[in-house]
């Protein structure tokens, strides 16, 4: 028995004694249960170069032995996780066209990372509909899918669900040995890395950088989500679903085939298999596995690599939309913030010396301090965000989505020339005829987009229709920028590597691996279908 079976076998123990005291009695045996493992930003072409080069060597097996099938799947757009899951945990259609938008009819922000945002999503959207993880538990999730216990999920984090004091203590063992085992790994990772300065000073920098995103994410994280949802596949609780970030957070940082993202599945199917092997300890239960990704990423050029370091949002005011009066403002507050003269001279680059380039620094890498993202600005009655290799254009003087001719009334050939512009792939905007995608300065309908920018794909009529329900949901900006496809490549208009929101054939295909008696097979064309498919394991409760 390996340690972590050790702790999970007293936390076992402890939970019963704890249930008999106060929780009530264990649930019955004679039910399927749901376990499933998403495995964040994963395409299912770097899964496949994984399982070939045995770096996933459980999944592999699971596949080859344990007849487990791996079923293609199409996510829609766009590619971002909270869309994945809200139709995927809800069945509903969702209106989420990136991870940073705006809603003109609230008049605000949405940004997933900050709190309250994603319960307000949440609530918007389901209007008491059941999810499929009603009663269980998620881990890491953007939503809750109705679990009545979470952890890291961005919907509860101003209301951390569970049953209180009593099972937060009962889950005494499961923590102290996460903190045990993970100061020990982090111990270890931190010798390897001293050692690895003193033989390269110079690259020691990003190494540091690396290694605060493995210990953080890929060691504490990791261990912490694997831990307490064994512990709930040996409490039978009706349904998990664990979302490890392991690998999105460093093909962000570094792109999606990097060796440093990569080998970070290694790790992933290492706590599969703990998963996996749990489940069967309890057989009575009747868990069954899913592995899933809710999408890829393309590997982009940063597009102020590009500019000489002016973001997006300043080449478009500055360039296209009139440079007067342009200001940033916080995700929340269209109108900014009011700041001391002082503190306005510092963060406009007015002032000189030390303070300055410290300022300089928190503008840039911590904006949100400064009360502030710097991925949005807004001027004149216009707002842009840009999202990642997404960027959202909102003309905020109606609340209802504008059409091309609307926009053209107010700047003239905005769009053509936009499509034109250095570090932007194509242009999508609705119009009295349909969604149109510009390219180039040349306007396609979504019948016509093989001759444009998706020439040759296969999968040209998933893309078609990915493109339609991006712009039939509201708020998607009036005008939707993407930087893929850019002539001098693939474009992101955030400080990343690696990215998502579009229609790339990385970012879009996906996959499901099934346990052998699922009924779930291809074509999965939008996650709207798993919806469906997981509810059967709720209704049959």
């Amino acid at each position: 028995m390996s340690l972590d079976d050790l702790a999970l076998w007293l936390q076992h123990w402890l939970d019963r004694l704890v249930r008999r005291l106060r929780l009530g009695r264990a649930p019955s045996p004679g039910r399927r249960r749901l376990l499933i493992v998403q495995i964040d930003g994963l395409s299912r072409a770097v899964l496949q170069d994984a399982l070939d080069e045995g770096r996933m060597p459980f999944l592999k097996r699971l596949r080859e032995r344990r007849g487990h099938r791996l079923v293609p799947m199409s996510v829609g757009l766009p590619t971002s996780t909270p869309s994945f899951q809200m139709a995927a945990m809800y069945g509903v259609p969702p209106d989420i066209p990136g991870f940073h938008y705006h809603d003109k009819r609230r008049h605000a922000d949405v940004y997933f990372p900050r709190a309250g945002d994603a319960a307000t999503v949440e609530a918007a959207h389901t209007a008491g509909r059941r999810g499929i993880v009603a009663g269980g538990s998620t881990y890491g999730c953007v939503f809750t899918g109705g679990a009545v216990n979470t952890l890291f999920t961005l919907a509860m984090i101003k209301r951390p669900s569970g049953a209180g004091l009593v099972r937060a203590l009962s889950a005494a063992v499961v923590l102290a040995w996460v903190v045990v085992k993970s100061a020990i790994v982090s111990g270890v990772r931190i010798g390897r890395a001293l050692l690895g300065f003193l033989a390269d000073p110079v690259n020691a920098p990003r190494g540091w950088k690396l290694l605060a995103l493995k210990i953080g994410v890929s060691v504490w994280v990791r261990e912490l989500f694997t831990l307490s949802a064994s512990r709930d596949v040996y409490a039978g609780v009706p349904a998990v679903y664990v979302n490890y970030l392991d690998y999105d957070v460093l093909s962000h940082a570094y792109g999606p085939r990097d060796r440093r993202a990569v080998s970070a599945l290694r790790a992933v199917d290492r706590s599969i298999h703990r998963l996996w092997r749990t489940a069967r300890r309890v057989r009575e239960h009747g868990w069954d596995l899913y592995v899933l990704s809710d999408h890829g990423q393309a590997h982009c050029i940063p597009f102020d690599r590009l500019t000489g370091g002016r973001r997006l949002e300043r080449v478009l005011f500055e360039d296209f939309l009139g440079p007067s009066g342009a200001h940033e403002v916080a995700p929340g507050h269209a109108e900014g913030r009011r700041l001391t003269s002082g503190i306005k001279a510092i963060r406009s680059g007015r002032e000189r010396g030390v303070v300055q380039r410290f300022f300089n620094y928190l503008g840039h890498d911590f904006p949100r301090l400064l009360g502030e993202l710097k991925e949005a600005r807004e001027s004149g009655g216009v707002r842009v965000i840009a999202a990642g290799p997404n960027a959202f254009v909102y003309f905020l003087d109606d609340p209802q989505p504008l059409t091309l001719e609307a926009i053209e009334q107010r700047f003239p050939s905005l769009p053509d020339e936009l499509s034109r512009a250095l570090g932007i792939g194509f242009v999508l905007v609705r119009s009295a005829g349909g969604p149109l995608c510009i390219w180039r300065g040349k306007r396609y309908r979504l019948d016509d987009l093989g001759e444009g920018p998706f020439a040759g794909r296969a999968d040209l009529a998933l893309v078609a229709a990915g493109i339609r329900d991006l712009m039939a949901m509201p708020s998607a900006g009036d005008l939707v920028l993407y930087g893929l496809e850019a002539p001098p490549g693939h474009v992101s208009y955030v400080a990343e590597i690696g990215a998502h929101a579009g229609p790339t054939t990385d970012e879009m295909q996906t996959f499901v691996v099934v346990p052998p008696d699922a009924t779930l097979s291809a074509p999965i064309t939008h996650p709207l279908q798993l919806y469906r498919y997981f509810m059967h394991y709720q209704e049959a409760a």
